[in-house]
């Protein structure tokens, strides 16, 4: 039985000069025509001018699928449009449809020598294509080919770029046009072949895939990377890093998981399911990779990290870095930092026994996870904990001033504000023992402030805008506990309107004595930011969402409130209220009693008498020493076994590195947010900044890699010039950073087209 054997195929090109299209073909033209050569076999030719036979060649190799249409057109130097329409013709009219039309008779030429001269001169003194063509009479074509006659201002630029270019002003230096450097980067050419390393992945041999990037245009998602400066300053890769080391070996590394996921967050799909709705190639070359990890590796990478139980330490070193940029930048003397803090329920709708919570924004206990959040001064997110089912903001706040303190790292006084939640003078009076002032909305009623003591006080913010208020500045002195013992503190008090067309005063209290009155009005109202950054991430980064599935028993043993102690309290009070209207009642019998109307004469009491009247006065009296012995006799907190036997609790670990990474998102649109605030001219940033930023950051533009060392980043316009403006101005102070690419030692550079 005889062996087929295969041959190995020819060389590609049999000349020098010839052109690679894809991995078997190439092309190879000159002056005397042209010829494709098929695994360096020659398969088609043409002569010089035979303009048909070079459509059919290029048509018949898209036919037959030799290479991709994008490399076919982009070696014969034409559109894939064009090549798709050169295949039309063909198979509708055979090669007779590929012969040109010719062209017909044509009128004398409108660029005269006149014309050239005043067409050159008004571009000179900076009008636009379109400006000029309107004056001299000519089509903005005809602007362009005689400025191209001398200068090669867009000599050979395709019809799209001279529309794109004529509503440009002046260019000073031609070789510099981005609109040229377009022309040289291929649009979408295939990734770089990456098969070698995914095979030593496999095998285990390759710690992580480096990014390479190859010259492509209009790339989707490349406004992307404008996120990088300011994800470097968010601390998320450095500190995982630091915390994590690096994943398993394979193809995928730490710092690629990480930037994909905050870029896919950015791209509005934060959740690890959002994969399936980007194209992984669009946004693998943006990683610089052939595709971006899709969703069951995303699961196991995040699986790898949560299985460590480093997420809370990951938070703290993202807090301590954040914190630490803040203080570098300058602050108030002897203020470390101002913070906020608050708890957030996260409502869970599964099937699993998860305890309840009250939540305040769905106004009802529901099953639910407890987080406990801290921001910065401008509402922005900084570290997170993840709370015991039940616990209240005052006892959360206890425990977390130890880790606040281990990241601000001295011992200077930090400002913490909070909502009446977190209300307990005897909690007031520990932070305060511990360097940390109280800045929080006083609970319950108390007597009005006098009228004369309200003064006008104000505060300028970091924007330079200016805001006033009436306030009173007094002292008050709070009760801590039920032993007589009080805590002084500072009291802001102001008069708001209410609904029903009445006034009220509200109070603020704090424990800084320095900061001005103003000052203290406005941190008060910038707690709020914390509540916006909830609603915010609730709606574009899936805050609560549950990116693990993963349950586990909660500890049967724990110490948890009893219920029946909380309604036997209950019985007290009514037993109470009973008691006290029955006391009422009874004094109001006996006055009568020894009260008769004028001229009934003497009223005689007998024991009998007096009894009958406060029968009721000793039963209720009795009944409530019976509910008090009660309430004494039942334990306040027992084991959780005994009133919720099974009760299970969400994995945390996942969802604390998801909270990592779409923290570092928020603060990286903050941040892009805040550039174009103070770094451009845009008119409405105050209105629409987080607004461009999403634009900006999905937007498509080129990466050109061509010059070592650096990454050129070339984005598409966007559709208004007021927009394209910032973004130009955003690009230009982005590049003075530079940053480099994660994971490479190429620095970023941005421009606009």
């Amino acid at each position: 039985m005889s062996v087929m054997t295969a041959q190995p195929p020819l060389p590609l090109a049999i000349e020098s000069g010839a052109v690679l299209i894809g991995p078997a073909v190439s092309l190879l033209e000159d002056a005397d025509g042209g010829r494709v050569f098929l695994h360096g076999q020659l398969v088609y030719a043409w002569d010089g001018g035979d303009t048909a036979s070079r459509r059919f060649s290029a048509a018949k190799l898209a036919d037959m699928k030799a290479a991709p249409m994008a490399d076919i057109a982009a070696g014969f130097g034409i559109e894939a449009g064009t090549l798709w329409v050169w295949r039309r013709d063909l198979k509708a009219s055979g090669v007779a449809g590929l012969v040109p039309e010719k062209p017909g008779p044509r009128g004398a030429s409108k660029l005269t020598p006149e014309v050239i001269a005043q067409i050159k001169a008004r571009r000179a003194g900076g009008e636009t294509f379109r400006s000029i063509a309107a004056a001299v009479g000519v089509s903005v074509f005809s602007v362009d080919r005689a400025l191209s006659m001398d200068t090669g201002d867009s000599a050979g630029m395709p019809a799209a770029a001279v529309v794109q270019a004529r509503s440009q002003p002046a260019r000073q230096a031609p070789e510099a046009d981005p609109t040229i450097a377009e022309l040289r980067l291929p649009v979408l050419p295939a990734a770089a072949d990456r098969s070698g390393e995914r095979a030593a992945a496999r095998w285990g041999l390759l710690e992580c895939a480096a990014p390479v990037f190859a010259p492509a245009a209009r790339v989707p998602l490349a406004g992307l990377f404008l996120a990088l400066p300011a994800l470097e300053n968010t601390g998320l890769l450095a500190c995982s890093k630091e915390v994590f080391g690096a994943l398993p070996n394979g193809f995928y590394g730490l710092d690629t998981i990480l930037t994909g996921a905050v870029f896919q967050a950015l791209a509005g799909e934060p959740r690890a399911e959002g994969a399936t709705r980007i194209d992984p190639v669009a946004m693998g070359r943006v990683l610089g990779l052939d595709r971006a990890p899709e969703v069951k590796t995303l699961r196991r990478k995040m699986g790898a990290l949560a299985g460590t139980g480093r997420a809370a330490e990951l938070l703290t070193a993202i807090a301590a870095k954040h914190l630490h940029a803040g203080l570098e930048q300058g602050g108030e003397p002897g203020l470390a930092a101002v913070l906020y803090v608050d708890g957030h329920v996260r409502a869970y709708q599964g099937s699993r026994k998860i305890g309840k919570v009250h939540s305040t924004r769905l106004k009802f206990p529901v099953p639910a996870t407890e987080e406990t959040w801290v921001a910065d001064a401008n509402g922005a997110p900084v570290l997170v904990v993840m709370a015991e089912p039940g616990a209240a903001l005052t006892g959360e706040l206890r425990r977390l001033l130890p880790t606040l303190r281990t990241i601000i790292g001295d011992d200077r006084r930090v400002l913490v504000g909070f909502d009446r939640g977190g209300w307990s003078p005897a909690l007031f009076q520990h932070m305060n023992e511990q360097g940390f002032d109280v800045l929080t909305w006083r609970k319950g009623s108390t007597e009005d402030i006098q009228d004369c003591l309200f003064t006008e006080v104000a505060h300028t913010d970091g924007h330079g805008q200016t805001r006033s208020w009436t306030a009173a500045d007094t002292r008050v002195e709070v009760p801590v506990g039920t032993t007589g013992e009080v805590f002084a503190m500072r009291q802001i008090s102001r008069t708001v309107n209410t609904p029903g067309g009445g006034s009220r005063q509200i109070h603020i209290l704090t424990t800084n004595k320095d900061m001005p009155a103003g000052e203290v009005v406005y941190r008060m109202g910038a707690r709020w930011r914390q509540e916006n950054y909830f609603r915010y991430a609730r709606i574009r980064f899936a805050l609560d969402s549950h990116d693990a599935y993963a349950r586990s028993d909660d500890d049967p043993e724990r110490s948890v409130p009893n219920p029946a102690k909380r309604k036997a309290y209950q019985s007290v009070l009514a037993a109470k209220t009973r008691y006290e209207k029955t006391v009422a009642d009874t004094d109001a019998a006996l006055l009568a009693t020894r009260t008769p109307a004028p001229g009934t004469g003497t009223v005689l009491i007998t024991n009998t008498v007096h009894n009958a009247i406060t029968a009721d006065l000793f039963a209720t009296e009795t009944a409530l020493e019976q509910a008090q012995v009660a309430h004494k006799a039942i334990p306040s907190r027992v084991p959780l076994a005994d009133i919720a036997p099974g009760q299970q609790v969400l994995e945390t670990e996942t969802k604390l590195l998801a909270h990592a990474i779409r923290m570092a998102a928020f603060n990286t649109a903050s941040a892009l947010a805040r550039e174009i605030r103070t770094n451009t001219g845009y008119a409405r940033a105050d209105d629409e900044a987080y607004a461009l930023v999403r634009h900006a950051l999905t937007g498509s533009g080129d990466i050109d890699p061509s010059q070592d060392g650096y990454l050129t980043i070339r984005l598409d316009p966007l559709p208004t010039r007021r927009a394209t403006t910032a973004v130009s101005e955003l690009c230009n102070h982005l590049t003075t950073t530079e940053t480099r690419y994660p994971g490479s030692n190429r620095i970023l550079r941005f421009e606009i087209k």
